[in-house]
């Protein structure tokens, strides 16, 4: 199985741990993941063949003992949230309703109701499952999945166990809270089973071995199933498909012999099942038709070449991903022709990769992320399929202790997309030959040891994440890559000045200049409508507050911190109305403090210390709604970002939904808070800043104030500290939690 390509990927931790189960539809917003999943259902109904008698083309009217039994169904419905049986009226053609076929075949009987709510965002249809459903004597093919059609009780209607018509029975996502049936072992006609997504409990009954005509059983994802005797599996002769995810086996040892006794099957599917090993060993292999094997998440911590399946050459998907397999990947590997897809992935850094993937002409997809011991660059590069038409389009290799230098050409890779090397120690410079890579769209080579400069970049690039290493020099003056929306060059040593050919790239949503030496001003980029993150702290940046920023109003973290940024703030900051972080610290900017900043209702972190910035405070701060319970920030209209980005290897993972934030590998947390210290501010501190009640840090040390300090302080309930840290550092190396008390020089006692 594909996986989603991250958003954004930093600084690499090289201690994070993998899910337990990866998914399709994993970067965080939410717009995108409500649209993954919708594609996902597409998908998955879609290959869903029920092999009907005939189509819904019929001549005659719909049987009236059949319509009255779909009417009873329907007043079973107590909600029908996207009308979907608004068809469903008293003497009409029910052959004509939605979700009903009939058949010519069998004089115009239902033969077919689909009323799956799999396209809905809520499940659509509320209720139960009327016994009314027996009196389709014709009925083959039934989907109610993605319902709430449990009922007061959660239990399954055993009438259900005597439709023995059927050959395609979908309950997918039916909360029914239950022990796991036995009368679906009557439906003896079946040939698609799906009760995957469902709350069963118990034990798996051996009942479901009389299914004989079984293509394809999901039992994945149930609550709490379990099986300490998978022997019935061996009476379904003609299996195709099996899932049986998240079942408890851990007393099963024998699954391959079992397996191996269906020579039909094709997928096999047994993620996080707690089974015990893998390593069980086959006399005669009769698989020849396997082409899908998915073992992730079973414990198994064996040597991976001791392994039941590794002569499958028929083999076309491989998962052993959190497996914990270790040693020396075998030879045998090399000679799976067949093989798509290989993750290896999150293995404990405990095996090794010396086999020849040189005639892997047919793989697409290859992840070995913290699986791998250590290893050469270059040598594993050499190993990589060989193939004049080579497919591999995903190579993905973090946290694996490699060394050595990328080698200058990249001509047996040139078909990748996603290059993913991050956390390892590689050296040298990034090869020129990447230009010549015309398809690549990611590129993740953070926390190396890459020295030179940026070479010019492929037009096709989306990602370009080279944090954490010793590149040096200018950037190309012509960067070539209009299509980048994620540019990360943080912790780097590279110097002069920012093109102006940053500014092509309209698509950006993620530009982190941070940490090097770049200095001047930054280009004038007002076509950046997507730009949501900018990031240019701890440089020698001079010039204005830019002002091609005012047209930037999908902004949410801007950093410019530690530069030589001057002048006064523009009176039109208040028009980056989605701002959540505004951090100014360490330049010269000078003038008061725009009245206008306090438009920024989302704002949640204010950071202006160590400025040249007078006048008083505005008691307008009031009405930065981000920082109180009137506007928590998980609760606006727009959930598109938790700021949670990273690929599970980064440090820089920003919660704002949880008023935790961590910012570089040293960040802030509990970042809802606002710093004014370092400045020439003047006048009192005004009582309207206790109504910011969900501020847990509150720095005004070292300025001009006076007056008392206000008497509900102490109602602000989230306040952890009223200070600055005891020694100035730069933002990044802020510990979590501001320490110590700086003296107030406010006459008066504390009221």
């Amino acid at each position: 199985m594909l996986r989603e390509q991250p958003f954004i990927t930093l600084i690499m931790d090289p201690c994070s741990t993998p899910p337990m189960h990866r998914s399709a539809a994993r970067f965080t917003f939410l717009l995108i993941a409500v649209t993954c999943c919708s594609f996902f259902f597409l998908v998955a109904h879609a290959q869903k063949q029920p092999a009907l008698a005939s189509e819904n083309n019929v001549s005659t009217r719909c049987v009236p003992r059949e319509r009255e039994a779909l009417l009873a169904f329907k007043h079973g419905i107590s909600n029908d949230s996207t009308n979907l049986l608004a068809t469903w009226r008293p003497g009409q053609d029910c052959c004509r309703w939605t979700g009903v076929t009939c058949s010519n075949q069998t004089g115009g009987h239902v033969v077919k109701l689909d009323l799956n709510g799999a396209f809905s965002f809520y499940p659509p249809l509320v209720g139960q499952i009327s016994p009314s459903l027996l009196s389709l004597d014709y009925l083959e093919y039934l989907d109610l999945s993605s319902n709430n059609l449990e009922g007061s009780n959660g239990s399954v209607p055993e009438f259900l166990g005597s439709m023995k018509s059927l050959r395609h029975l979908d309950l997918s996502y039916v909360p029914f809270l239950d022990r796991f049936p036995s009368h679906f072992g009557n439906l003896t006609n079946l040939e698609y089973l799906d009760l995957s997504f469902t709350t069963f409990f118990g034990t798996l009954p051996p009942q479901l071995g009389n299914l004989s005509k079984l293509l394809h059983l999901d039992l994945s994802w149930m609550q709490s199933v379990q099986s300490t005797d998978i022997s019935w599996i061996s009476h379904l002769h003609v299996l195709e498909y099996i899932d049986m995810s998240n079942i408890t086996l851990n007393s099963i040892v024998n699954l391959p012999i079992v397996a191996n006794m269906i020579p039909t099957l094709k997928h096999i599917i047994l993620s996080n099942c707690s089974l015990p090993s893998a390593n069980q060993s086959i006399a005669h292999l009769n698989l020849t038709e396997l082409e899908d094997l998915d073992l992730s998440g079973n414990y198994f911590g064996h040597p991976v070449a001791s392994c039941w399946f590794w002569n499958v050459t028929s083999m076309k998907s491989l998962r052993l991903d959190g497996t914990y397999l270790h040693g020396p990947i075998p030879d045998a590997l090399g000679g799976m022709v067949s093989l798509q897809h290989l993750d290896f992935s999150y293995n404990g850094n405990a095996a090794t990769m010396t086999v020849d993937l040189n005639n892997l002409c047919k793989l697409q997809t290859m992840y070995l992320d913290s699986s791998l011991s250590s290893g050469n660059i270059t040598e594993f590069v050499e190993k990589l399929p060989q193939c004049a038409s080579s497919k591999l389009s995903v190579l993905s290799s973090p946290s694996n202790n490699m060394t050595g230098t990328f080698p200058n050409t990249m001509e047996h890779i040139i078909s990748l997309i996603t290059l993913i090397l991050t956390n390892n120690s590689i050296s040298g410079a990034i090869p020129p030959g990447i230009w010549n890579c015309t398809s690549l769209e990611y590129f993740h080579f953070g926390s190396n040891r890459l020295s030179g400069q940026i070479p010019l970049l492929p037009r096709s690039l989306r990602i370009f994440e080279v944090p954490m290493n010793f590149l040096s020099g200018v950037l190309p003056l012509e960067l070539e890559a209009p299509n980048l929306q994620n540019l990360i060059l943080s912790f780097n040593y590279i110097t002069g000045e920012v093109p102006r050919s940053i500014c092509e790239s309209q698509r950006m949503a993620f530009l982190d200049l941070s940490n090097n030496l770049f200095e001047g001003e930054l280009p004038h980029c007002p076509r950046m409508p997507n730009l949501r993150f900018l990031l240019a702290s701890n440089n020698s940046f001079s010039g204005k507050f830019p002002s091609w920023l005012q047209s930037s109003s999908s902004l949410v973290f801007l950093d410019l911190s530690w530069n030589k940024f001057y002048g006064s703030l523009p009176t039109w900051i208040g028009d980056m109305v989605n701002l959540r972080i505004l951090h100014l610290s360490h330049n010269t900017f000078d003038g008061d403090i725009p009245v206008n900043i306090t438009d920024l209702t989302r704002l949640q972190y204010l950071n202006l210390a160590a400025n040249n910035i007078s006048g008083l405070i505005p008691p307008s701060l009031s009405n930065l709604d981000g920082m109180t319970l009137k506007h928590p920030s998980g609760s606006s209209e727009d959930n598109s970002y938790s700021m949670a980005f990273d690929e599970s290897q980064d440090l820089f993972s920003l919660v704002m939904k949880s008023e935790v934030l961590k910012y570089g590998a040293h960040g802030l947390v509990a970042l809802i808070g606002i710093d004014l210290s370092l400045n020439n501010l003047t006048g009192g501190i005004p009582n309207e800043i206790t109504s910011l009640s969900i501020l847990s840090n509150l720095n005004l040390s070292w300025n001009h104030l006076s007056g008392k300090i206000p008497a509900n302080i102490g109602s602000m309930k989230s306040m952890e500290s009223l200070a600055r840290p005891l020694k100035e550092q730069p933002f990044w190396r802020y510990p979590t939690k501001l320490v110590g008390f700086d003296i107030f020089k406010l006459p008066g006692p504390v009221i």
